[in-house]
């Protein structure tokens, strides 16, 4: 059945949690509810589009018990999450590719006009290269197995926000391979600059604007002012869709 399959890659790691949330919780003794709240505010809010409960619920959990993220909403299914999270405004969504209706990629091809400043991670059980092509052609940002271990997804929440595309090192060789094997030439890729084209490729590599910055020496602002001036040559509107474009040649 689909739900068992999917309640596997969560049972052990749930079961771990559960057995240390008491010892990891954040101890609650009279923190004044100013400096709560601008705790909660500066945590990065993030949303869960998967239709399996069980999996939703988890998610939404261990997201919840980071002190560097909250959950601010879930949802069963693609179109519900285009009705609801214009108005959330999450800073990062994790997204589900089987979703009943609307598929997970069309939803972030959607998303992606309606919050284009939304950093999207498919997770997923797929491994196969056209879904992971397409998911980064559609605009998402990153794309990591729902066996990912807990802390390497916590971690990926944290690096899409801070500029990265954070992809498991197996789906990053499916990625490489996948795209070895088109032949059609990119377009617009001409246009770019060496240093466009160093930035771009380190992009490709999963590495955050502050990594691109330290390595190429650079500041953090003119590596944003480089992508800002790839997408518009490339016609894009996100990471992943820079990536993929750049992948094809």
């Amino acid at each position: 059945m689909r739900i068992s399959r999917k309640k596997e890659a969560w049972q052990d790691e749930s079961k771990m949690k559960a057995e240390t949330s008491s010892a990891s919780a954040p101890a609650r003794t009279g923190m004044p509810e100013a400096n709560a709240s601008a705790a909660l505010a500066a945590r990065i809010r993030v949303a869960v589009v998967e239709d399996d409960d069980w999996v939703r619920d988890s998610l939404a959990g261990q997201i919840n018990e980071s002190p560097n993220l909250c959950c601010v909403s879930q949802h069963r299914s693609a179109e519900d999450a285009l009705c609801s999270l214009p108005e959330t405004q999450p800073d990062v969504i994790l997204m589900d590719i089987n979703l009943p209706g609307m598929s997970g990629i069309e939803c972030v091809r959607r998303m992606k006009e309606l919050l284009p400043q939304a950093n999207i991670i498919m997770l997923t059980v797929y491994e196969e290269g056209q879904k992971i092509f397409d998911s980064l052609k559609a605009g998402a940002s990153g794309y990591l197995l729902k066996r990912t271990p807990t802390p390497e997804l916590l971690d990926a929440i944290v690096h899409v926000h801070a500029g990265g595309s954070p992809m498991t090192g197996l789906i990053a060789r499916k990625v490489v391979q996948f795209f070895k094997q088109l032949d059609r030439p990119a377009q617009n890729l001409e246009t770019l600059s060496p240093r466009e084209r160093q930035i771009l490729e380190a992009l490709g590599e999963g590495a955050a604007y502050k990594e691109i910055a330290e390595t190429i020496g650079l500041s953090i602002h003119t590596v944003r002012m480089h992508i800002r001036g790839i997408y518009k040559k490339l016609h894009v509107h996100s990471r992943g869709q820079a990536i993929a474009k750049y992948m094809r040649t």
